[in-house]
């Protein structure tokens, strides 16, 4: 086993050879005549004239050694169901799915949104599309209609997938409604709607466009479709995330690049069994964001593996239900997200040790940063190796944690890890885009191109706002920038700060303040909105709203103020969702600017968290700020 420092230069100093290693551990109908083409950065072509295909590497290429194994558990406890798919019968489903789709007039490179609960059907159907070439685009199945529509308008899909309802927590989501609603409200109008009726809500079909899958299914129940060879650099799927602007960006991900990049991380990262060993891989997620893509559907099948497809919350029916199915199944590698672990750590301890999870060999953490309590509660109270990592939509799998599949590797609580074979990370200087060389100096967080397989092509439909956005924002440099602030100390471990622009995570989520702005300031009494992410015990952030009235009279008393802060929270739930609602929404006669009107944000969540608010030399009314003080109760 090669020490991991000598594989992480390989990977950077000899980025062709090394990943034309790692090419070798999925299966190419034509291999790739050149590894890297990168004759126009930033735009990094990785296995360029290789044909290969996602769906083949993570089913089909299984059949002869693993047939009968196990391949997808899909387990609802919102439901009660539980029903377990092996390689052969997931074979035959993703078939009967893709003819539906050709059925349907689906074509390669078409697009195919869907907008599903955590269900089976779901991940055929992302199957499905990658066996045919379409390119799916999974959108979070929690979306409010108005953010549903501006999806559908930039992907412009031929063919929507959804279901008759979700669950969470006991509670009936109707889906049907959201997306007639996004359909109605969108300018882009789809030819069909393909819906999976689960029994839980009526649906109103449209004539001449729904569909139920349930019938599609039982005329195509004995299909066969074979897979269709693609181009390396064919895109496999779009993903909106967050930006800072209220217009989400369609994360662009390729084909080829994206199948090494995963199956070189089940090996090198989350150590999957290499060889014919039946493991599972449990990752708690949600199909609607990329850990759902990486490490549901695609990695843990890319490698052999039976994944865990769960719907439902982590309580419930009660706080060991993810360890019971740890025994049931026998996982050898779970991943979650630190907001899960501490809403566990609110419950009885002893929900841990109810089950034998002496098939766990680690947990894995991403999502948000990972604080130090929390990482060595969940650690001792398992027994088990918990290893933080960080990475991105746009990256597609990890950048920074311990590579324990190259050299077993201590983890150190606090940090997500070293950086990760193939990403070249710095620290910069905000101001002058130095290099930060020294340990413990804060920086901005960047990549030096090109980015390894698996990570963005561009923005769908918008190469000038990929470049702008990710490649431009650093003074004099041309780099790929996380928008996040790091440190490292003198071992090479990497600590996150927070971002360094306007995007929040809550609970794993990433959302746009500047969209939950927009969408408060749409409200009639609005004049003046700031949003800004506070840090939460729980969720890590949580958004919180400071609004400036047209009629400060309207919430002149708490029964007023609570009134109207039900209503402007309700217009964020219609508009993007609760999951962008914000915590609290104050009321303050004005918000702190500078001399020139510049918002000062920075100083808003400062005083929201009891921190010091820093250098206030440039802002125009200090009253202002004081008022945000009260506000939170922050005293003078």
């Amino acid at each position: 086993m090669p020490d991991y420092a000598s594989f992480y230069r390989r990977s950077i100093d000899q980025r062709e050879a090394f990943w034309a290693e790692q090419a070798a551990l999925i299966d190419w109908q034509t291999p790739p005549v050149h590894i890297l083409d990168y004759s126009r950065p930033p735009f990094a072509r990785w296995f360029v004239g290789g044909t290969t295909n996602l769906c083949h590497n993570a089913v089909d290429r299984h059949l002869a050694q693993r047939g009968q194994q196990d391949a997808l558990i899909a387990v609802s406890t919102e439901t009660g169901s539980e029903r377990c798919y092996s390689f052969a019968q997931l074979h035959a489903e993703v078939q009967t799915m893709a003819a539906t789709l050709l059925s349907l007039g689906v074509h390669q490179g078409d697009r195919v949104l869907l907008y599903m609960p955590m269900v089976a059907e779901a991940v055929f159907a992302m199957l499905a599309c990658a066996r045919i070439g379409a390119v799916h685009s999974v959108v979070f199945g929690g979306f409010a209609s108005v953010s549903l529509a501006g999806r559908i308008d930039d992907a412009e899909p031929v063919l929507i997938i959804s279901a008759d309802a979700g669950s969470r927590g006991g509670k009936l989501v109707p889906y049907k409604p959201l997306l007639d609603e996004a359909i109605a409200r969108a300018g882009h109008k789809p030819a069909r709607v393909l819906i999976v009726d689960r029994g839980l809500a009526p649906w109103a079909r449209v004539p001449g466009r729904d569909e139920d899958y349930a019938e599609w299914r039982t005329r195509h129940a004995n299909a066969t479709v074979p897979c269709v060879w693609l181009d390396a650099t064919h895109t496999s799927y779009t993903l909106y995330t967050s930006g800072t602007t209220g217009r989400p960006k369609g994360v662009q991900r390729d084909t080829g690049g994206y199948a090494v990049a995963l199956a070189a991380s089940m090996k090198h990262i989350f150590c999957a069994p290499q060889g014919d060993a039946a493991e599972t891989f449990f990752s708690t997620s949600d199909i609607g964001w990329v850990v759902g893509h990486s490490y549901i559907v695609y990695g843990p099948l890319i490698a052999g593996m039976a994944t865990i497809l769960y719907e439902g919350l982590p309580t419930r029916p009660d706080a060991a239900v993810w360890w019971r199915l740890v025994e049931q199944y026998r996982v050898s590698v779970m991943f979650s997200a630190p907001t899960a672990v501490r809403v566990l750590k609110k419950h009885d301890p002893a929900a841990l040790k109810r089950h034998d999870l002496s098939s766990l060999r680690a947990l894995f953490l991403a999502g948000e940063p990972l604080d130090e309590p929390t990482a060595r509660w969940i650690s001792e109270s398992l027994g088990r190796p918990v290893i933080d990592n960080y990475w991105q939509t746009e990256s597609g799998w990890p950048i920074l944690t311990v590579c324990n599949g190259v050299e077993k590797t201590p983890s150190r609580f606090g940090s997500p890890g070293k950086a990760v074979y193939g990403y070249e990370v710095k620290l910069l200087d905000e101001n002058t885009g130095e290099e930060l060389t020294e340990a413990n100096q804060k920086g901005v967080l960047v990549i030096e191109g090109p980015l390894p397989p698996g990570c963005m092509q561009t923005v769908w439909r918008d190469d000038d706002r990929f470049v702008k956005t990710y490649w431009q924002s650093v003074p004099g440099k041309h780099v790929y920038n996380s928008f996040d602030w790091g440190i490292r100390d003198a071992d090479g471990y990497f600590f996150i700060l927070g971002r360094t622009d306007d995007v929040i995570n809550v609970a794993g989520h990433r959302l746009g303040t500047r969209e939950i702005e927009e969408s408060l300031s749409s409200h009639a009494a609005v004049a003046e909105v700031a949003v800004v992410g506070v840090a939460d015990a729980l969720k890590g952030q949580v958004a919180m709203a400071f609004v400036v009235l047209k009629d400060s009279l309207q919430a002149d008393t708490p029964s007023a103020a609570l009134q109207l802060e039900g209503a402007l929270m309700k217009v964020v739930d219609d508009s993007l969702g609760a999951v962008a609602r914000p915590a609290r929404v104050h009321f303050v006669g004005a918000l702190p600017k500078t001399r020139s009107g510049k918002m000062l944000r920075r100083a808003i969540q400062a005083v929201s968290e009891g921190r010091d608010a820093g250098d206030l030399t440039t802002i125009e009314d200090p009253a202002a700020l004081q008022q945000i003080r009260d506000a939170v109760g922050r005293g003078p």
